[in-house]
């Protein structure tokens, strides 16, 4: 589990094709914070990214990503000298800054424009349909790995999805939100208790008509 308070901004140092038919890929980044008491088996959120440590160098750690995590994110997209946020799981004596992050991307979304201001950048991404059920106006979302607050969304039903976050300027100098070009592709998080109230209420009404099936049929 993670915060979405990105760390350290890593660099991916190599990127190579592994498993059957090269559907997995083998990841090593230069992160000497996060790398500097990894452990085998560890977890590192790479932009966003919950993965697992196989392997450390000096300054840098090796983990396996799979095919599920290459189809729902950018972490196929990346190369040799890309910048990477970072963030090793939690610890439960630490104060709880962002928000609860699994690390267990939902899907991509992309810059769809940048509005610089005095004191803040507004981004605008556009997002996955199935997607913004889950995405609110205050509520908390994570790109990237990036823990942030929502402040504006697109209307319900809307033909363009689309979400915004503000950004202030430690947040920008500190992940790679700041260099964002147009037309990047970020990965994202939505807040998982929404999914599992949506889950706990599809099942009570599932129930609820099964009861009321089976009072009709006595």
């Amino acid at each position: 589990m993670f915060t979405g308070i990105v760390e350290e901004l890593g660099k991916v140092t190599s990127i190579e094709s592994a498993g059957a038919g090269g559907e997995a890929a083998l990841l090593t980044v230069h992160g000497p914070l996060v790398s500097s008491d990894a452990k085998h088996g560890d977890s590192i959120s790479v932009n966003g990214v919950c993965l697992t440590v196989v392997g450390q160098g000096e300054g840098t750690f090796t983990a396996d990503v799979m095919k599920e995590s290459l189809d729902r994110s950018n972490l196929g997209d990346l190369t040799p000298g890309a910048p990477v946020n970072l963030e090793r799981a939690t610890r439960t004596d630490t104060r709880l800054g962002g928000h609860i992050v699994q690390g267990h991307v939902d899907g991509t979304a992309t810059l769809l424009s940048r509005n610089p201001g005095d004191n803040w950048d507004v981004l605008r991404f556009g997002m996955p349909p199935e997607l913004s059920p889950y995405v609110v106006e205050k509520g908390s979302i994570t790109v990237d790995g990036t823990s942030l607050t929502v402040s504006a969304v697109s209307a319900p039903g809307a033909k363009d999805e689309y979400f915004e976050v503000s950004l202030i300027p430690a947040t920008l100098e500190a992940t790679t939100l700041g260099g964002l070009a147009v037309g990047a592709i970020v990965n994202i998080e939505v807040d998982v208790i929404a999914k599992y109230v949506e889950r706990i209420t599809a099942v009570a009404r599932i129930r609820a008509q099964e009861g009321t099936q089976a009072r009709a049929d006595r």
